[in-house]
């Protein structure tokens, strides 16, 4: 297992090439079955795309977007352009033509590999605005309507007609340095226009060494990841991709949100890359079927939530509970585990804060749902929770050879080679993020007694009041997400008296009491609506009795519709863009202030 330290990520795909050979490392399923492409051959097909790259002009330092689902093709087209010497531009698949178009003017990337003919219906729209982008390399087949400014050519034809060169490519890596740039990867854009952070070799390498030595007790041979979160996001691209090819590990690709869970049964990974939003549904999910079959099996349950979430705490157990909580491992939690696949190690959640109550849920299920923490400017991860000793309520321990200090105002600052080289064409974004070496995280967090990182707020996304008290909105919004009634909510209240909210009801609970009210879900009007009101308005009362006075939810309003990443108030890794939503409902919002002072005078 590997203990070196590779000068490039492109060094250390050729090195783990030779070394596994035939052993299959990437699986997909096509025409309903799985199928999967061994070590050697995805080197070779990773030497003729760099070299069909090259043929199109493509130079060292050239910048070449990839806009594709999680696939094999994915990982093939990340590693020729490595190989060829250029950077690596990933775009969401849920990208607008407009969203395209500011990354290819942004990046002036000079050619680009699209997949499927809806996806790159959408980018060629954006590509044949483009001042600087040559060619686009379709990996489905396309067939265009009309010409377009772009060269436009297929995968298959491409790579049939060029020779797989290991040899020459593996030398070629060893002149990579790990300062030298491999990826552009744009922030999710919550707070605006999405800027392309410059991540070097170092970065990711340094992120995939750490979680070799803290992940070194669970056993580095044989894991086999499942891929599902967008490639384009800093996490997966690292955590889901990269990682598992320092340690050998194959990597299979779900074919959708949808068929996770059956997926999941046929790949039976031992790892997997997670956001708190998935498991946040799934908890629910689950929680409302047990309820509905009622009866024994509700109970024993309900008793192994209740007994494994002690255990989780270090709570003591009786020598009955004990002997209780073994049975339940045997019975309730090896049927969970099975659903998973049967041989889950750790879940590691990353992405958004996640909920102690739901990581605490999941370890009482004998699935280990870890927390980590960080942002695309630092690899992206900056710390981790330790399979052995887990804290949910923290973002686990700082990675090794990284440096972490609180600033006075309880900013995070962090200082490595995890750090990013800056953001692209943008020096002075660059100047107010990296200060002295020392990236500020713009997160509020401090330490424990053991070392682990806590983080506390989002420093730019902390309410403050018309008082000067700063109020956590992520907390408020996490708690009240959690109720039955209610799928996402926002908090709203920034130079206000107090905090108001906006609701998202739980679609699953909304028919229940739809259907009992004699209503009808699909055409109410929810906020004229004064029985939903008062339905949900007991949930907002419920969290407001765990809350103090200045973090209370005065009032609220009820969204018609979901935040979602089609409507953009969601980014593709399902956080908040709290900007977006705020210019959705801002008046409505503020017209809840203006009604509290009409009642005063």
């Amino acid at each position: 297992m590997p203990d070196k330290r590779w000068q490039s990520l492109t060094a250390m795909f050729f090195d783990q090439a030779a070394k596994m050979g035939d052993t299959p490392l990437l699986c997909a399923k096509k025409d309903g079955r799985w199928q999967s492409k061994s070590w050697r051959e995805v080197a070779e097909t990773v030497t003729k795309l760099a070299r069909v790259l090259e043929r199109l002009g493509v130079e060292p330092g050239d910048r070449v977007v990839i806009v594709s689902e999680n696939r094999p093709e994915w990982m093939i087209a990340d590693f020729a352009i490595m190989a060829a010497g250029a950077i690596t531009v990933p775009a969401y698949i849920t990208n607008t033509a407009r969203d395209h178009l500011h990354i290819l003017e942004n990046s002036g990337a000079k050619a680009a590999i699209v997949s499927t003919k809806q996806l790159a219906r959408t980018f060629l729209k954006a590509a044949h605005q483009s001042d600087e982008l040559e060619h686009t390399i379709t990996i489905d087949p396309v067939k265009l309507e009309q010409q377009v400014n772009v060269g436009v050519h297929h995968w298959d034809q491409a790579l049939a007609a060029e020779e797989a060169d290991i040899a020459h490519y593996t030398r070629r890596a060893r002149d990579v340095s790990r300062h030298d740039i491999a990826c552009l990867i744009y922030t999710s854009g919550t707070g605006g226009a999405p800027k392309g952070v410059k991540t070097h070799h170092g970065s990711i390498l340094h992120n995939a060494e750490g979680a070799i030595e803290i992940f070194r007790e669970l056993g580095l041979e044989n894991n086999t990841f499942l891929s599902f979160l967008p490639l384009s996001h800093a996490y997966e691209h690292t955590a889901g991709q990269c990682w598992p090819l320092t340690i050998g590990a194959q990597i299979w690709y779900a074919e959708s949100l949808e068929k996770l869970a059956t997926n999941m049964a046929e790949a039976k990974p031992t790892v997997m890359v997670v956001v708190p939003r998935l498991f946040e549904m799934l908890r629910t999910r689950i929680s409302r079927a047990i309820e509905k079959e009622g009866g024994a099996k509700a109970k024993m349950f309900n008793r192994a939530i209740e007994l494994g979430t002690k255990k989780a705490k270090a709570e003591p157990l009786t020598f009955m509970e004990k002997l209780e909580n073994i049975f339940l491992s045997l019975t309730v939690r090896r049927k969970v585990n099975k659903q998973f696949g049967g041989r889950i190690k750790a879940l590691v959640s990353g992405g958004a804060p996640l909920s102690p109550d739901v990581g605490y849920f999941f370890e009482a299920l004998g699935l280990p749902l870890l927390q980590g923490y960080g942002q695309t400017e630092s690899g992206p991860i900056i710390s981790v929770n330790p399979p052995t000793s887990p804290k949910a309520h923290s973002v686990g321990l700082v990675f090794p050879n990284t440096e972490v200090r609180i600033a006075e105002d309880g900013e995070i600052l962090v200082r490595g080679d995890l750090v990013m080289k800056g953001y692209w064409r943008d020096d002075k974004s660059t100047a107010k993020t990296i200060i002295d070496g020392w990236l500020h995280t713009g997160d509020i967090g401090t330490f424990d007694e053991d070392r682990h990182l806590m983080i506390t707020d989002r420093k730019k996304d902390i309410i403050v009041n018309d008082k000067g008290d700063n109020v956590s909105p992520q907390r408020i919004e996490g708690m009240l997400a959690l109720e039955d009634e209610i799928a996402q909510a926002m908090v709203y209240g920034d130079r206000k008296p107090h905090l108001v909210g906006l609701i998202v009801p739980d679609t699953e609970w909304l028919r229940d009491w739809a259907r009992e009210n004699g209503k009808d879900a699909d055409t109410m009007d929810f906020n004229a609506d004064a029985d939903l009101h008062r339905a949900i308005d007991k949930a907002v009362t419920r969290i407001n009795g765990r809350l103090s006075n200045l973090e209370k939810v005065r009032k609220f309003i009820i969204a018609q519709e979901a935040f979602a990443i089609e409507n953009e108030q969601l980014t593709p890794t399902l956080k908040l863009r709290r900007h977006v939503v705020g210019a959705v409902y801002g008046d409505r919002l503020e017209k809840l202030y203006h009604r509290a002072k009409a009642k005063s005078t």
